[in-house]
């Protein structure tokens, strides 16, 4: 009876290990010189049409390890992987335990230290193939060896110019006192056919008739309009002498009166707001004489 069951176990040991996988590898050489190709081979056995799952090609091996070739191929029943390697640096490395997934199952290698060598000597001869030649290059090839540095070169300079082009004159042309007048005369024209006036909405009105006066006046005469208050701005004007003073008193009395209605102290009339956008407009197109004269007054 003990006899039957020793069989029986025998049988099905023998019945699992021929339909269940086999991992095998193998490394050439344990020891190796710097740069020398090793190889390492990992084979798969019974897989009865199973999928194997590993990394992909070139990149199984770990770091320090110079993948040369990786060949994969299967069958029906064999899984065989060859993977050609090199190490550059001196010491001794490990190839890690390479894992392999079939049909859910992780099959591993096993661990393999790898000692690199170098095999060169200081006493070792360096020898020349032949002999060094002399050779006189002309003027083109001198051209094909630096004609990369050379275009590059030009396309910097090149570069730099343009630069110092766009922001001598570029720059200034778009931010002369003529494009600065023209822009602000269309900001104004279009205020007023947002009809403001007609309908009596005088707050927006000077909301947006200040709010244009402002970024004129930064632009056209560089003052800080769009960020000082009405009193402030209207102090350094005066202290500037950049406006003229006929423009000063524009820029005060629509300056205050817009402060006034915004806080709704005052409710001015249809004949003052339209008064008011006129005046606002004529001190837009006089400033170009107040940076003539600021010119002048430079020069002298």
């Amino acid at each position: 009876m003990k006899l039957k069951k020793l069989l029986f176990i025998f049988c099905f040991l023998l019945c699992v290990s021929g339909f269940s996988q086999i991992l095998s590898s193998s490394v050439e050489k344990k020891t190796i010189a710097l740069g020398e190709v090793d190889h390492i081979v990992v084979t798969i056995n019974n897989l009865n049409n199973e999928k194997v799952s590993a990394a992909p090609e070139n990149e199984l091996l770990p770091f320090h390890f110079e993948e040369v070739k990786d060949s994969i191929s299967q069958t029906q029943d064999v899984y065989y992987r060859r993977i050609e390697f090199a190490v550059f640096e001196e010491g001794k490395f490990t190839i890690p335990e390479l894992e392999f997934k079939v049909n859910g199952k992780i099959l591993k290698t096993i661990p393999y230290e790898i000692d690199v060598i170098n095999t060169a000597q200081k006493t070792d001869p360096i020898n020349d193939i032949m002999n060094n030649k002399e050779v006189k290059l002309e003027v083109t090839d001198y051209w094909e060896l630096y004609k990369f540095y050379i275009l590059a070169a030009i396309a910097a300079v090149a570069l730099i110019i343009a630069v110092v082009m766009f922001i001598k004159y570029g720059r200034k042309q778009k931010d002369s006192p003529v494009v600065a007048t023209n822009q602000t005369l269309k900001e104004l024209d279009s205020l007023q056919k947002k009809k403001y006036v007609e309908t009596g909405n005088y707050r927006s009105f000077y909301v947006e008739l200040i709010d244009i006066s402002r970024k004129f006046i930064t632009r056209q005469y560089r003052l800080p309009a769009d960020v000082l208050l009405t009193d402030d701005l209207i102090d350094l004007m005066k202290k500037n002498n950049t406006i003229s003073q006929e423009n000063e008193r524009v820029v005060e009395d629509v300056f205050l009166r817009g402060d006034l209605v915004k806080f709704a102290k005052t409710f001015p009339d249809k004949e003052t707001m339209e008064k008011d956008l006129a005046s606002i407009r004529d001190f837009v197109k006089r400033s170009s004489k107040d940076l003539e004269f600021e010119n002048l007054r430079k020069d002298v």
